[in-house]
């Protein structure tokens, strides 16, 4: 649970508004945002490797905006006619609601960060 905890008050209560529109455009806004968030979890871990996995994917899972390519994936696997252009906003197909889209792809993020997370700690 303490790690849930860390992980919503890392990417929602210490991220500035800046950051959450700057970080998918910029490498070096997206090391700060996942600095920032990586502080809370020096609660359970003093590794630099744990830390480090934990800051490094981070940054690279916002910037890159890799849950929407997940998300394309899963949806490609179940519907071979799904083209890249018709889903590069969020995973899901230009059709799909943008609220939904949009709190689908936020879901899914925050499972790679959780499951990133609690894989890195596992052995702490």
């Amino acid at each position: 649970m303490l790690q849930l905890i860390l992980h919503l008050i890392g990417d929602y209560l210490t991220q500035t508004d800046w950051m959450a529109k700057n970080k998918t455009s910029n490498l070096w806004i997206a090391f700060i945002h996942a600095f920032i968030y990586t502080l809370p979890f020096l609660l359970l871990s003093r590794s630099l490797v744990i830390l480090g996995i934990i800051f490094i994917t981070h940054a690279l899972i916002d910037r890159y905006r890799l849950a929407k390519y997940i998300i394309y994936i899963k949806n490609k696997s179940t519907d071979w006619k799904l083209n890249w252009s018709n889903c590069s906003q969020t995973g899901y197909h230009k059709d799909t609601p943008i609220w939904m889209s949009v709190w689908l792809m936020i879901i899914a993020d925050n499972t790679l960060h959780l499951t990133i997370n609690y894989l890195a700690l596992l052995n702490k």
